[in-house]
């Protein structure tokens, strides 16, 4: 059964939103780990605007289970993760007038600078996860650069219509991972699954982890963040 991470990031949204205080970020990353969270996920874009750099260095003070830093490959984030120590890092694509990322990295686009990005990280002890779309090629040039991971992008798996399509998508899916555990890389997921449509994610072979956000924190302020959450452990294993 994967685990799973819980994104935190849109608690920040809320807080930037009147830039204040509240709600504090690292305040529910506690409630989440409480309720069964496996690991805490933040995103510090390089426009601050959600998650901020004090946010990153108190949650890496006080996670108890482990600290994914999603990030993008720049000189910048890659000098705060190497000073934070994150438990690891996942390299997302990342542009300014993007509400959410929009879909994975292009690996093979950028090899070369990918792999200086990932050897940087790895001889720091920071394993490297990237982000990418389930995608031969991409699978393939992650494992050239010898990231640890991969997070297969189910964005459009998220956003079928149908049985038929989303039944398509999962195959995507899982021939990606099938693809990824065969050259020796560890496989996560992540982006738009709901509790609607994590199960069949859950149960591909070799799936470690799932990183969920936007959906458990919808939820949660309706029914509060450790049921949320407890009802998202759930779902993943087959409870829900």
């Amino acid at each position: 059964m994967p685990t799973l991470g819980v994104n935190i990031d849109h608690v920040a949204t809320i807080r930037q939103a009147r830039r204040t205080v509240e709600p504090d970020p690292v305040a529910a990353a506690v409630l989440a780990e409480l309720a069964g969270a496996d690991g805490i996920t933040v995103h510090l874009r390089e426009d601050r605007r959600h998650i901020q750099d004090r946010d990153v260095e108190v949650l890496r003070k006080t996670v108890r289970t482990h600290l994914n830093l999603e990030m993008a490959a720049t000189a910048e984030m890659v000098e705060i993760a190497l000073r934070i120590q994150p438990d690891y890092v996942t390299l997302v694509p990342e542009k300014r007038e993007e509400v959410t990322t929009e879909g994975g990295l292009d690996v093979v686009g950028q090899q070369t600078h990918m792999a200086d990005v990932v050897q940087t990280l790895q001889a720091a002890n920071i394993p490297v996860s990237l982000f990418i779309d389930a995608d031969a090629a991409q699978i393939e040039a992650a494992a050239q650069v010898q990231a640890k991971f991969i997070e297969l992008h189910t964005g459009t798996y998220a956003e079928a219509k149908g049985e038929a399509q989303q039944a398509q998508e999962l195959e995507v899916l899982k021939q990606g991972c099938d693809r990824a555990l065969a050259l020796g890389l560890r496989v996560n997921a992540g982006h738009g699954l709901t509790y609607w449509n994590t199960y069949p994610v859950a149960c591909l072979p070799g799936m470690e982890e799932l990183n969920i956000g936007h959906t458990i924190m919808s939820r949660s302020v309706l029914v509060g963040l450790e049921r949320a959450v407890r009802e998202m452990k759930d779902v993943i294993a087959g409870r829900g």
